[in-house]
């Protein structure tokens, strides 16, 4: 990780923390056994900064990978404070036949963090 990489982590960690609790806690209201879905830690993400072309600045990008290489998230915090973190979930909804749970999103600016999950209808 270069040091501009890991000052941008540094800086946006407290964030990152908070976004990925507002994560667990909409998978935990869906009503998973408790531990059963478990929002990776965001500091063991691969981070890289990438220019945005919109703004010229450049974003912090980082992705969550499982055991075998597959990524399973990723997480963007833009430099003017914007961010979009998902991590996927891939489980059948716990309390409503029908519906799978793709995954949990959080987006918004500084410390107004709002997150849901993305359902999926399952075919009949």
């Amino acid at each position: 990780m270069t040091d501009a990489v890991q000052a941008r982590l540094t800086e946006v960690a407290p964030l990152a923390a908070a976004v990925c609790a507002a994560l667990q806690q909409q998978v935990d209201r869906l009503g998973f056994p408790d531990g059963e879905i478990r929002i990776s830690d965001p500091l063991i993400a691969d981070y890289r900064l990438e220019r945005d072309s919109a703004s010229g600045e450049h974003s912090l990008l980082g992705e969550w990978r499982d055991g075998k290489s597959q990524k399973i998230g990723n997480l963007v915090f833009h430099a003017g404070g914007s961010f979009f973190v998902e991590h996927d979930v891939i489980r059948e909804h716990p309390a409503r036949p029908g519906w799978f749970v793709e995954a949990v999103n959080a987006w918004g600016c500084g410390d107004d963090i709002r997150a849901e999950p993305r359902l999926i209808p399952l075919p009949t």
